[in-house]
């Protein structure tokens, strides 16, 4: 039978670290039950102690996981294994991540520590992590450029404190496909006692080998590869567990591996991810791109008109993305549209999918046919249709060439509707004046971006927005078929998260 790899998904915390890739809290929460209805085994949920924030969402969703075990990173001191500790009490699966460097470089420079106290140091945290937790994970910063024996030696003593899983991280994405290969070779040869433990692999894309990297790693014999949804991650980001899980399922046979992954799940999680650090898919993404599964060439089209396995390894259907001929529009009844939903892979609550049909039908009235992109639109922003402090009730917007944009918004908030007008350099920048004049919040915008969230020319228009707010950057979408409104909802999504 062939060997199960674990999926340790570290989206919420290394993924999070990227520049502007910050979730708010119930985002995280919303993405970390994907991240279990995805079936991953063991969910990363941040870094306890180095904030507030972080603290805080760990905690819930530690609470609100059950079928993937959440785990919290620590570093190998005390206060942060008892920052994991709080956190994760209410865990169903917790699992305590602790980590210390053993590169020459990272011990000279960074922990000005020698061997023998990076030794020591992390023996005892491993050990004092396991008075609390049964499931300990031992991370060794910087491995692909430590010295293998004393690797080996630390794995070795660490496993004997209690750590049932050992990490390998290319922390820098500094090491190549073989030269990870035979690491993972070295360490399952030459640590003694590493049949009590699984070796993971976690591969930065820095040269842009980290899925390989994590694949060879796998082939020489670790049993857990660390990964974010599209690759999220610092500087270049991480390995991506979209490419890792279909690399090993279209390649079964070469890996004689596989994963509890439900692949049907994928497109869907992507998107999400996607949607809710408000960056779009890139059309050349492996996997999950626009561009994925399109033939331009009249050779690649004969070939799968003839038959699709010449030009394509993988289908649409295994990744979740359904193509359907049910035409929904105005006539169309909350049961169809409901059974729409779950067919696209949303499990959305009663309150949810009725406060989403009431946005499906105000689209009817201004697009003749609703289509599967307009539906899994309004899906993935249904935040945007739940109670908020500020609500749009209406604008008037005035522009044109060789003229100041004016912009009049009417913003409710509770019971009392507030009105204000602005100039400003086109509609846009005349809203977003005129809503900084309601809210008395300071504001500055950051980014702004505009995408079609469907197709046609009475395309969802999706704006995303990234404000800087009392020194938080916080990410706002808007979706409407009209620009201007989409641009207005995404300034009032993001002030409503401050």
């Amino acid at each position: 039978m062939n060997r199960i790899i674990r999926i340790f998904d570290t989206t919420l915390r290394d993924g999070e670290q990227a520049p502007g890739c910050s979730m708010h809290f119930n985002e995280k929460i919303e993405a970390a039950k994907q991240l279990e209805a995805l079936g991953v085994d063991i969910i990363e949920a941040g870094f306890p102690i180095s904030s507030k924030g972080d603290l805080e969402s760990v905690r819930a969703i530690a609470g609100a996981v059950k079928d993937s075990r959440v785990a919290g990173l620590a570093r190998a001191a005390k206060s942060d294994i008892d920052a994991c500790v709080e956190t994760l009490k209410n865990a169903a699966n917790p699992r305590i991540h602790t980590f210390i460097a053993t590169s020459d470089i990272h011990m000279k420079h960074k922990l000005k520590m020698g061997k023998e106290d990076v030794l020591a140091r992390a023996v005892e945290m491993v050990k004092y992590a396991r008075n609390f937790c049964p499931d300990v994970q031992f991370s060794a910063e910087d491995a692909t450029r430590s010295e293998r024996e004393f690797l080996a030696t630390i794995f070795r003593e660490v496993i004997e404190a209690g750590a049932s899983t050992v990490n390998i991280p290319d922390t820098v994405g500094y090491t190549t496909p073989e030269e990870m290969y035979a690491l993972v070779k070295y360490i399952k040869e030459n640590t003694a006692n590493i049949d009590k433990a699984v070796i993971a692999v976690h591969c930065h894309n820095d040269l842009g080998l980290a899925v390989a990297n994590t694949l060879a790693g796998i082939r020489a014999g670790a049993g857990q590869a660390e990964c974010t949804v599209n690759g999220l991650g610092e500087r270049a980001g991480n390995a991506a567990l979209e490419e890792i899980v279909m690399g090993l399922k279209t390649r079964e046979p070469y890996y004689q591996a596989q994963t509890r992954v439900n692949t049907n799940q994928i497109y869907k999680t992507s998107k999400l991810i996607y949607n809710l650090i408000g960056q779009a898919v890139p059309i050349n993404k492996p996997i999950v791109g626009g561009n994925a599964f399109l033939h331009e060439s009249g050779i690649h089209q004969h070939g799968v008109l003839q038959e699709k396995t010449t030009y394509e390894i993988m289908t649409p259907e295994s990744l979740g993305i359904t193509k359907n001929n049910m035409v929904l529009g105005k006539h169309s009844g909350k049961h169809a549209f409901s059974e729409r939903l779950n067919e696209l892979g949303y499990r959305l609550t009663p309150e949810e999918i009725e406060s989403l049909f009431v946005k499906f039908k105000e689209l009817c009235d201004v697009k003749k046919n609703v289509s599967d992109k307009d539906i899994e639109a309004l899906a993935l922003n249904k935040e945007l249709f739940a109670d908020s402090v500020y609500k749009l009730e209406n604008f008037e917007v005035s522009s044109g060439k060789d003229k100041r944009g004016t912009c009049v918004v009417k913003i409710r908030k509770e019971n009392e509707v507030l009105e204000e007008v602005s100039l400003g350099d086109g509609p846009v920048d005349a809203a977003y004046n005129a809503i900084d004049k309601i809210t008395g919040i300071s504001c500055r915008l950051e980014t702004y971006d505009i995408h079609a969230a469907s197709d046609g020319k009475d395309a969802l228009g999706e704006v995303v927005v990234k404000l800087l707010i009392d020194g938080a950057l916080i990410t706002g979408r808007g979706l409407s078929t009209d620009i201007i409104e989409a641009s207005i909802l995404a300034y009032i999504n993001a002030i409503n998260k401050r």
